[in-house]
């Protein structure tokens, strides 16, 4: 089996495009929601609440001829890797076309914004007259996949993930088992979000929305008592994946090492989150790694501020660690950005590691009494010389996701 190491990381997210600026984002407290005043056009719509990536758009370098077929998540997932590949030191690397590279990345669907133009003009309007060529493959559910391979010119195979909020964490785990077991000596891996009304109808039909309109810097609140709701997010994050022993004959900085992956699914309920399959997910990770739950210095938790969802999660947490692991879930942060939420998570998590500090559960200040008794990280950042960190997620589906990632090699 071949080890895995993280030799490139970007991303973009509702605090900002890179590492120092979420990083005086997160230790000022700050968060990323703001009140969508476009979305007041929705009847019956209770949240205007979203997270946005700040001032993003199509840099002008890139040519027509491949912007095109990108909606803003592929857009998104593009940039991310770009700043990737440029921290990997594999920026025009020859390795991009000749089938030694992959890609494994997703989203939760494609583009909202291109199919809710493409559905206008073919239900509301009859007419096929003005839906271009490229609407479709805008909102693809693999576009964000297919749009690096052409835009980067990879030849390696492809793995969409399509996963709702694993949809990131899968590609991470995806690309790790692909160079793992030998397929590919190098993985551009990750997954992004775009924003969109849709996204907030459907956690909001489910009440499972915030709706503090007048109060955005304070929520969302994951397990807290007083907590309302997710806030949907977007962004982009992009992990280069390497074979150990590739990136130390070309003499590449390591961030860390993935050492194990697991995947589950619940296989009980389509949107309920499950307990038992979330604790499942978590020992299949450990076990992936070899590693018993006492290896484990810090968990980034899924926590998105919805009530089922951070019991479930918390007792599924205490069955594996008990109190002896700080967790925090960064979402009171950043959102919740679905399909990109596990690989933003994922990089911060390694940044905050490698920093020696961890981000604390924003809005917690007084836990639901229904959510297990965990060491939350509260109240302020939490200094901490952690060596393995353990980042999880949970999607529509009962699918979950655990990735181990280690700080030495």
């Amino acid at each position: 089996m071949n080890r895995v190491v993280v030799t490139g990381m970007g991303g973009l997210c509702s605090l900002g495009s890179d590492w120092e600026t979420v990083r005086d984002a997160l230790l000022a407290g700050r968060n990323g929601t703001i009140v969508m005043p476009e979305w007041e056009r929705m009847a019956g719509l209770k949240t205007r609440l979203g997270a946005p990536v700040p001032d993003f758009e199509l840099p002008t370098s890139w040519p027509r001829k491949k912007t095109r077929s990108m909606g803003r998540d592929s857009a998104m997932a593009v940039r991310a890797t770009e700043i990737a590949l440029e921290d990997a030191g594999l920026s025009g690397s020859t390795e991009l076309g000749d089938g030694t590279t992959g890609v494994s990345y997703g989203s939760t669907a494609g583009s909202p914004g291109a199919l809710d133009g493409w559905a206008e003009s073919f239900y509301r309007n009859d007419t096929l007259s003005g839906i271009g060529a490229n609407q479709y493959v805008r909102f693809m559910s693999h576009t964000c996949a297919a749009n690096l391979a052409q835009f980067f010119g990879i030849r390696g195979r492809i793995i969409p993930t399509c996963s709702a909020c694993t949809s990131g964490s899968q590609g991470i785990g995806y690309g790790y088992e692909a160079i793992k077991y030998g397929h590919h000596e190098i993985m551009i891996a990750g997954g992004a979000e775009e924003l969109g009304l849709m996204d907030a109808a459907v956690f909001d039909v489910l009440f499972a929305a915030s709706t503090c309109n007048d109060r955005p810097d304070q929520t969302p609140r994951p397990f807290d008592s007083k907590r309302d709701g997710l806030v949907c997010s977007e962004g982009a994050a992009t992990f280069v994946l390497e074979e150990f022993e590739h990136a130390r004959a070309r003499g590449a900085a390591v961030y860390a090492e993935v050492l194990g992956f697991g995947t589950n699914c619940d296989g009980r309920h389509i949107t309920n989150p499950d307990a038992t399959g979330m604790e499942k997910v978590m020992r299949l990770g450990l076990e992936s790694a070899a590693l018993a739950p006492e290896a484990i210095d810090y968990l980034n938790a899924h926590g998105t501020a919805t009530e089922v969802g951070d019991i479930a999660e918390s007792l599924a947490t205490a069955e594996v660690f008990g109190r002896g692991v700080p967790v925090s879930s960064l979402k009171g942060f950043l959102g919740h950005a679905l399909g990109a939420c596990g690989s933003l998570e994922a990089w911060l998590s390694i940044e905050m590691m490698r920093d020696g500090w961890f981000a604390q559960n924003r809005g917690l200040e007084d836990l639901d009494p229904r959510c297990a008794d965990l060491d939350y990280i509260r109240d302020e950042p939490r200094k901490l010389d952690a060596q393995i960190l353990m980042s999880n997620n949970f999607a529509f589906g009962g699918v979950n996701t655990s990735l181990v990632f280690g700080r030495d090699i």
